[in-house]
């Protein structure tokens, strides 16, 4: 499903976005045990990238985006997070007005 999805990258964050046939935009998240060993630490960072996501619906209307953790994130503190995630949808609504080449 992900195959022509758009990837943006960074130390705590693999973020990969795609268009949908929806108004609304929707949330995958895929926070690794091999990456978090601790439940309350992966629970923290689902909570916060949730949190973010909400708050940024607007600007990602008609995007579905996954969200897969790097092992820095569960080091990362909160504030570093919402900077992180922020960057991503960022470029994840500026992938989805950018016009697809063909092929």
């Amino acid at each position: 499903m992900f195959d022509k999805a758009s990837r943006s990258r960074d130390k705590l964050f693999t973020v990969l976005a795609r268009t949908n046939e929806y108004d609304t935009a929707r949330l995958g998240l895929a926070i690794s045990r091999k990456h978090c060993r601790r439940a309350t630490a992966r629970n923290r960072i689902k909570r916060i990238i949730r949190e973010s996501f909400r708050e940024q619906q607007g600007q990602l209307r008609g995007i579905d985006v996954v969200v897969i953790n790097q092992p820095a994130a569960t080091t990362a503190s909160n504030d570093e997070i919402r900077g992180s995630l922020d960057k991503h949808w960022q470029r994840c609504s500026k992938a989805k007005q950018e016009p697809k080449p063909n092929g």
